[in-house]
């Protein structure tokens, strides 16, 4: 098969599962980025209600474009590089015997998330910069907006903080994303729970059993994340809700200056603004991402790591 030789698969069968995440998901995210960046700090629903009265429905898919093309191209890096490194891993020894031969340990699936999330933070950064600040403005009209689109929105970047610019908040982001050891170990445990059902009369389908993984897994990833995207989009944001710098001069933030500020200004819970609407949008969105992938590898007769 294509998947021996050449392990093309996981980026084919995240490509579609980007695309499937932001469909779902994306206004669910707008309303997260809103709750958590806020200079007052406003409810969900209040979020909801204000953006939908204000801009209409158009305004929760604000940034969209960027991962519409970035999503698919995060996923099919993210996704990719998981199911090689779990290939890795799998082919050296990192495993435990079953019935039907060597599987990978949970250990293994978790370390496979973990590198695959590093290995997708430097892709990943300057399309969540541009949708962080995209998602940010409350003007209804385009003409009133600081930046028309995502293309003007990297053109401003450049001018102003220079070509790596883009990546204001990598570092944040390599952190945030080492949380998807969290979430591609919980999605195997929830798979390995339901197949105890097997046999009996609450036994799931195979893509049954993929979407109530991938919900569940979505879980524990935001549980544990969400400290950390809200340090990330932080960074990414500076200095808004103060206007744009239009040189150079505006310093970048570090991690630990970012979580002081704001363990100094909001406490411990405001690591967790926005989890009610990143909960509500992060189950349905994963749990179809997670169909699509689990999906698209069986159809293309992926090597099995399981």
């Amino acid at each position: 098969m294509l998947s021996e030789d050449f392990h093309v698969v996981g980026l084919l069968a995240g490509l579609a599962s980007g695309l499937t995440k932001v469909g779902v998901g994306h206004g669910f995210d707008t309303v997260k980025t809103r709750v958590q960046l806020g200079p007052v700090n406003h409810g969900a629903v209040h979020v909801l209600v204000a953006t939908i009265k204000r801009e209409g429905i158009a305004g929760l898919y604000k940034g969209a474009s960027p991962p519409a093309v970035g999503w698919a191209a995060i996923d099919s890096v993210l996704l990719g590089s998981l199911h090689n490194y779990r290939l890795f891993l799998l082919h050296n020894g990192m495993t435990e015997q079953t019935a039907t031969g060597p599987r990978l340990t949970l250990l293994a699936h978790g370390v496979s998330g973990l590198f695959a999330g590093l290995t997708s933070a430097p892709l990943a950064t300057p399309i969540e910069l541009l949708k962080v600040r995209l998602q940010l403005q409350m003007q209804k009209s385009v003409s009133d907006r600081r930046f028309k689109g995502p293309i003007d929105c990297a053109r401003q970047l450049v001018r102003s903080q220079g070509f790596f610019g883009l990546w204001t908040g990598l570092s944040g982001g390599l952190l945030y994303r080492t949380q998807f050891s969290v979430m591609f170990l919980a999605f195997e445990a929830c798979m390995r729970g339901l197949a105890k059902l097997n046999g009996t009369l609450l036994e799931p389908s195979v893509g049954i059993a993929n979407l109530i993984s991938g919900g569940v897994a979505s879980v524990f990833f935001w549980t544990s994340a969400l400290p950390l995207d809200r340090i990330k989009n932080q960074m990414m944001s500076h200095p808004y809700p103060l206007p744009y710098p239009e040189s150079p001069s505006v310093a970048r933030l570090s991690i630990l200056s970012v979580a002081r500020q704001i363990r100094a200004k909001e406490g411990l819970r405001g690591f967790y603004r926005g989890l009610a609407p990143c909960l509500i949008r992060a189950f349905p969105a994963n749990a179809c991402a997670f169909f699509v992938y689990e999906g698209i590898l069986r159809a293309l007769g992926a090597e099995q790591t399981r």
